[in-house]
This record gives C-alpha cells, sequence and structure tokens, in this order.
C-alpha cells in the first residue's frame, strides 16, 4: 500500500478492528509510554512516531515495520530508508547523517486541540478561499462583542504613562483594584502582595504549575477539562490524573472520583468554575465537598474562575477560597471574557488562605514572576477601570442579552437533533453536547469533527480535545448570533441525517 505512514497505520488498526484507546490500553500493558495525543496526532497524520513507539505499533498491529514506516526514516531510523545517499542526510564532507531537531519528548502527553489539528485543516480550507463558521474558540471580539468604550478610552490616555516595565507583579492600581474585587468575593487573608499579574490567565497557570511541580508529583485535573491545565502540568513535569465530571449531575465532579484517585503524591486540585468547556456552574454545597477533601488531603486548591462574571439565571458564582481559609489556594481570573478583550490579555492570580504552609512556593512564584519581568502593562493600566463603575457584561446575561438568548436558542436546537443531547449550561458561553456513537458509528471523535468541517464548513471541537476518554462529545461555543447557530445546527442535523463512520 503506498501513502503516508498514517495511511497505513489507519489501515492496520482497521484491519486488526483496534482504536485508539485499545493502542493506549496495550501500551500501559507493556509499560511503553504512550500519550492519547501522540495516538491522534499519528492518526491524523499531524507527527510520526519514534523509533520505539513505531517498533511497538509494528509489533501490535502484526505488520513489517519496514513497510509500516516505509518514506519515513525520522520514524524509524534503523531502517535507513533513502537516507544512505540522500543530500539532506549527508554533508558536503562525507556520508555523515546531518543532525536533526526534533521537539522535547515533554510534550509528547501535550495536546491542546482548541487550537489543533481541525483548525490547522480550518485554515487551510480559508486560505483557498471558503467561508468557516467557527465555533471552536472563546474570542468575543470577532462575533461583534466590543470592548466598552471608557476601557478603551482610557487605555489610549494612559498609554504614555505604560512604557516601562512595572512591578513584577504589577501596577499598584490594578492590583488594589483586583484585592478590592477579591474581598468582595469573601476571599480570606489577602493583601495587595497576594496579587500577580499576568499576560492572560495561561500565563499565570504556566508559571503556577512550574513553581510546583517536580518528577512524579500529581495534580487532580477535571476531565473535561480546559486542555492548558493538562498540558501545564506536564509540561512542569507533573502527571495529571483527571477526575470525572458526571453529566447525569449537572456535570459536577464526581467526589467518589476524586477520593479514589488521590495518592501520596498528590499535591493539588484544580477546578474550574464557571467550567469550560460545559458551561457547568458548582454550587456551595459542591465546592464544600471538594474542600473538605482537601483539607482531609491537605492538596493546595488551584481555582480557574475567568468566567465568574457570566453566570445566568440569577445565579452567584462562590469562589472556593471563600470557604477554605485554613487551606492555601490559588484563584485565577481576568478580564478577557466578562469585558470581551481577549486580546489585550490581561489576567490574576491571588493567594489566599493559609499562606505560611506555602511560604517557600511563594519564593519560587517570585522567582519566575521577576524571570519575565512583568505583564502587559497598558493592558494592567485599565483594569481598575475595567473593575470598578458601570459592568456592561451584565447586559449579555439576562433575557435579551446575546449571550443568554444565544445560550437559549443553542441548548433547545442542539436537543432537538436526533442522536444529541446536551445538558443546560449555567455560565460561560460553552454547551458540551453528548452524541449517540452507536447511533452514528463514532468510534473517532476527531475524525467526526474534521468530517463536519469538511462537508459543511463548520469548525468544532471534538470532545477528546479537553481531555474527555470517550469519542462521544463536542463543544460548542455559542457567541455567534441567533441567525449564524440555526445555520450550525441545521447544518449539522442534515450531516448526521447520513454520517456513519466506517
Amino acid at each position: 500500500m503506498k501513502g503516508t505512514f498514517s495511511d497505513r497505520l489507519n489501515k492496520s488498526m482497521g484491519d486488526k478492528k483496534l482504536k485508539q484507546v485499545d493502542l493506549l490500553r496495550l501500551a500501559a500493558e507493556k509499560n511503553i509510554k504512550l500519550g492519547k495525543s501522540q495516538v491522534s496526532q499519528y492518526v491524523s497524520g499531524k507527527a510520526i512516531p519514534r523509533k520505539n513507539i513505531a517498533e511497538f505499533l509494528a509489533d501490535v498491529l502484526e505488520v513489517d515495520i519496514d513497510w509500516l514506516c516505509k518514506g519515513e526514516p525520522e520514524a524509524y531510523e534503523a531502517t535507513n530508508i533513502n537516507t544512505q545517499n540522500s543530500d539532506s542526510s549527508s554533508n558536503k564532507k562525507g556520508d555523515m547523517k546531518m543532525r536533526e531537531f526534533k521537539k522535547s519528548t515533554k510534550l509528547d502527553n501535550v495536546l491542546y486541540d482548541v487550537r489543533g489539528p481541525v483548525v490547522d485543516e480550518a485554515a487551510r480550507m480559508e486560505e483557498n478561499g471558503m467561508h468557516v463558521l467557527k465555533l471552536n474558540i472563546g474570542n468575543p471580539a470577532p462575533f461583534g462583542f466590543r470592548t466598552p468604550d471608557e476601557v478603551v478610552y482610557d487605555m489610549q490616555r494612559q498609554l504614555t504613562d505604560c512604557e516601562g516595565y512595572s512591578d513584577s507583579r504589577g501596577l499598584f492600581a490594578a492590583r488594589k483594584a483586583i484585592m478590592q474585587y477579591a474581598q468582595i468575593k469573601n476571599l480570606p487573608n489577602l493583601s495587595i502582595n497576594d496579587i500577580y499579574t499576568g499576560n492572560g490567565v495561561s500565563e499565570l497557570i504556566n508559571m503556577s504549575m512550574s513553581a510546583l511541580l517536580d518528577i512524579g508529583d500529581e495534580v487532580l485535573v477535571p476531565s473535561p477539562d480546559y486542555p492548558l491545565w493538562t498540558a501545564c502540568v506536564t509540561l512542569a513535569g507533573g502527571t495529571p490524573v483527571h477526575y470525572i465530571c458526571d453529566e447525569s449531575a449537572e456535570w459536577y465532579p464526581d467526589m467518589d472520583d476524586i477520593r479514589k484517585k488521590i495518592t501520596s503524591n498528590t499535591k493539588a486540585i484544580v477546578i474550574i468554575n464557571p467550567n469550560n468547556p460545559t458551561g457547568a456552574l458548582y454550587p456551595k454545597e459542591v465546592l464544600q465537598e471538594i474542600v473538605n477533601i482537601a483539607r482531609e488531603h491537605q492538596l493546595m486548591i488551584f481555582s480557574d474562575e475567568i468566567y465568574d462574571r457570566l453566570v445566568m439565571d440569577g445565579e452567584e458564582h462562590v469562589s472556593i477560597a471563600s470557604l477554605a481559609p485554613d487551606l492555601f489556594c490559588v484563584t485565577f481570573s481576568g478580564l478577557s471574557k466578562s469585558h470581551m478583550i481577549a486580546g489585550y490579555r490581561i489576567g490574576w492570580m491571588i493567594f489566599s488562605g493559609n499562606k505560611n504552609i506555602a511560604k517557600d512556593y511563594i519564593q519560587g512564584i517570585n522567582m519566575l514572576s521577576n524571570m519575565r519581568l512583568c505583564s502587559n502593562v497598558p493592558a494592567q493600566s485599565i483594569v481598575q477601570t475595567a473593575l470598578g463603575g458601570y459592568q456592561s457584561v451584565n447586559n449579555y446575561i439576562v433575557p435579551g442579552g446575546r449571550i443568554y438568548d444565544q445560550r437559549e436558542f443553542i441548548y433547545k436546537a442542539l436537543n432537538d437533533i436526533p442522536g444529541i443531547s446536551a445538558v443546560k449550561p449555567k455560565a460561560a458561553f460553552y454547551i458540551f453536547p453528548k452524541i449517540d456513537v452507536k447511533k452514528f458509528n463514532i468510534v473517532n471523535d476527531e475524525k467526526f469533527a474534521l468530517d463536519l468541517l469538511k462537508e459543511k464548513k463548520i469548525l468544532l471541537i471534538h470532545g477528546g480535545g479537553f481531555n474527555w476518554k470517550e469519542p462521544d462529545h463536542f463543544r460548542v461555543v455559542y457567541l455567534p448570533r441567533v441567525e449564524d447557530l440555526k445555520l450550525a445546527t441545521d447544518s449539522l442535523a442534515d450531516f448526521l441525517q447520513t454520517y456513519r463512520q466506517q
């Protein structure tokens, strides 16, 4: 068979009736380190395995490795296919093979499919002149959400005062405003030195994991999750351990599953509240249970609360740190979503509770914070303006507001499609529908997303992109206007009338 490594791999898997999850199971049985994202990349043709993985694949698929890796010498260097006399693998002074530079093995188990292979295909289609309706990323600006005029005006007025570095934690005025906001949310034991600004929450998540983790340390991360959390734990040398959020219980964390997955290596638990990708909002009772578990096992709590001002139906957001004055908590938030300024890149993290047990960790954070000098100073300059005064986001999350009305539409429209069901989100602007895999014979959720993209030009992210292990979910961003969401759901319904995976 000709074609690519991916073509031969898919054929071999089909011949053996093996799914990606089967390869992961077999690798674990043989003590071979193989991650879900690696297999996904091999199957989709985005990456080629190293020698030991190629040998494992050939063995379990019962195929000849030279055939499997034909034309891909970097996958299996021992074959030396097409390298002996190649100018690209020899230098002018002899036949010495040229050194190749490969990505770090730390990236082997990292995925970020919110901007991954399916998104790459969408970009290629757009380059060829096709219009793609993007429901893949929570970026408000392309959908007509505008930054409040007062925020833009204040940044313009202060630009000339923002040419130098700030304190590594951030401007005093910005941190003071954040501290006052945190006090309103009842975060305990705060001072202005407990506030760190960042270039979005993403930078601070990375920093917080890098300062904490050594090889072998474990962090409990929700499944489904915002994949940056899993990636940052992995890159910091730790091991993400995914606890299940229960779809049948409003996507709340499964406490029994959390308890079952705590070991002597567990250092911390991550919660995302309101949740991305499910849109769940955790009530006080659920948060209290998590606090009780963290207290019992002496865990740090990391709480991602970037959507805390995008809460609907008259519900109230509760910060978990407010329930845990005796524990050490790190709370993350920012302006990207609530103030529709994702491109400004301004977020923050707050230390609260029992800081005495985290003195050394805080020293590590200070070191990393100093190394990057400071976050974006012009963006810091508008924090005080954004957090104080009139909050325009409140207009979006009530009946008649765009986010509320779009939530109502997408929830009903998705549940009206045969084979699709969804829990109604209470916050943020995401919904995480379930698809009947038996009805559509779906074994590969990334392939489902790719097939939908190619046929209907609708871009979604499959559930696997959020570290959900079954191929039965996908995420929809409902930021587009209702007419665009109707086009998307009509197209999805039409697509599913005949779709069956082979």
